[in-house]
């Protein structure tokens, strides 16, 4: 998939916002999605909600081939309500709420000599297990290529050094990553910034 325009990006974080709180307050699925040709090409991603600073679900899906818009509100309304790390969110934590999507790449056979932390996301599979970790997880923590491919291990399930292994499957991706966050920062300086002398 092409990188997307900002204002595909905002049309995403939009539909992430209202998927959220229709689910949340009404328990329904949003059915109300833009058709921007863009947004209708089959896609993977990631939705990451955060609450005064701290994770509060993620659910992302791979390979789809599903339209990318379908995939986002899918996975916003999973990680408000279905995460199995956390219970389902309430209305009033709405409020503090913000999202991050990360749109993926398609995986690719990916040996360790060739991962690049903070570059690229992992998925490691191994029998009926897998586990997938995104390039800016390893970016937050400062982990080195072997730490960051230890780390997707133990979220499959396995033992850390199990990469090394033959029958484990390594992929990597790459992410176009986004936040609410990030537009009203942009918006902000674009409004702050002095008005240039002609």
């Amino acid at each position: 998939m092409l990188p997307l325009a900002d204002s595909a990006k905002q049309a995403l974080l939009d539909v992430a916002r209202r998927a959220v709180i229709l689910a949340v307050e009404r328990r329904e699925i949003l059915q109300d999605l833009p058709d921007d040709a863009a947004l209708q090409q089959p896609g993977s991603a990631f939705v990451t909600l955060h609450r005064m600073g701290r994770l509060r679900g993620c659910v992302g899906q791979l390979a789809s081939k599903e339209a990318l818009v379908s995939v986002v509100a899918y996975c916003a309304m999973a990680a408000a309500l279905d995460d199995p790390r956390f219970a389902p969110m309430t209305p009033p934590e709405i409020d503090g709420l913000a999202i991050e999507i990360s749109v993926l790449s398609p995986l690719v056979e990916i040996s360790s000599d060739q991962v690049e932390p903070g570059k690229h996301g992992l998925m490691v599979s191994r029998g009926v297990k897998r586990g997938v970790l995104l390039p800016q997880v390893a970016q937050q923590f400062g982990w080195t290529a072997e730490r960051f491919l230890e780390e997707t291990c133990q979220k499959a399930d396995l033992e850390r050094d199990d990469w090394k292994q033959p029958g484990t499957r390594v992929q990597g991706f790459t992410a176009e990553i986004f936040s609410e966050a990030g537009f009203h920062a942009d918006r902000h300086l674009q409004e702050t910034a002095p008005a240039r002398r002609t």
